[in-house]
């Protein structure tokens, strides 16, 4: 897990999108396809913050290290120290992978 010095905004986290392409057991390497990774590990998280209507939002029950599953286009990308990362909102999140 890479380490960041970002520190999210209220209602965000920073996420690092797990890297494409992989290889097979055997050792072939499987060309990245297109697609966006949806997948990604939990670097930081922002505070909770009030929705136009009082309304308390936080990050639920997720903390750093956590893998998660988020929305193809959500967030913003940003590059730290040569490392791709992204700003998502706690609303793009759809899943936490428990190992």
């Amino acid at each position: 897990m890479t380490k960041t010095n970002l520190k999210p905004a209220a209602g965000y986290l920073v996420i690092e999108p797990k890297k494409k392409g992989s290889s097979t057991e055997s050792g072939i390497y499987l060309q990245p396809s297109n697609d966006k990774p949806q997948e990604g590990t939990v670097l930081a998280i922002g505070q909770a913050y009030l929705t136009d209507f009082g309304i308390k939002k936080d990050s639920g029950d997720l903390k750093t290290g956590d893998v998660v599953i988020y929305r193809e286009w959500g967030g913003k990308e940003y590059k730290e120290n040569g490392v791709d990362l992204l700003l998502m909102k706690f609303d793009d999140i759809m899943a936490t992978i428990k190992n």
